[in-house]
């Protein structure tokens, strides 16, 4: 690994909780959204569907050949995290509120909606905060994990001081 593989893996692991971040933002921001301005196949709103970000490791080498000569030649062998997807949450149900008198009732009666209700997003406040602190928690591991590389490599350069 590099001098600086360290800190790379880490300002991954920062660019990645920092859009988790965003999207929690995003989904309480949404919290009572009923209208996304897409229509089910019988004219009834859709709302909006709570947001989740699907994180990999980023590539990196597998042949022991291939890591050490990226090693030797000062590159970044991988390590880290990227994001895979964002996509839209679809193990949660939306909720269902009877509300005849709304302009986004159910004109319309399809499987799921009955007459008169209105689909609620699938936003559940606790999850969204659960997920906020966890975010937060691992954004804070790899500050600390930055700022010791950053330590590191200083004492490093300064044992070349003598």
């Amino acid at each position: 690994m590099s001098l600086f593989g360290a800190i790379d893996t880490s300002a991954s692991g920062l660019t990645a909780q920092r859009l988790r971040m965003d999207l929690v933002s995003n989904n309480i921001a949404n919290i009572n959204t009923t209208r996304t301005g897409k229509l089910t196949p019988a004219g009834n709103q859709i709302p909006y569907s709570r947001q989740v970000a699907t994180f990999v490791p980023s590539a990196s080498e597998t042949s022991f050949t291939s890591v050490l000569g990226g090693t030797l030649e000062g590159q970044n062998v991988g390590n880290g995290v990227q994001v895979a997807s964002i996509a839209n949450d679809v193990q949660e149900p939306f909720g269902m509120e009877y509300n005849p008198n709304s302009p986004d009732a159910a004109k319309v009666a399809e499987a799921g909606l009955p007459l008169g209700y209105v689909r609620q997003p699938n936003v559940n406040i606790a999850t969204e905060m659960v997920d906020m602190i966890s975010a937060s928690r691992a954004y804070e591991a790899n500050v600390t994990a930055l700022n010791v590389s950053k330590s590191m490599a200083a004492k490093a350069l300064e044992i070349g001081k003598g």
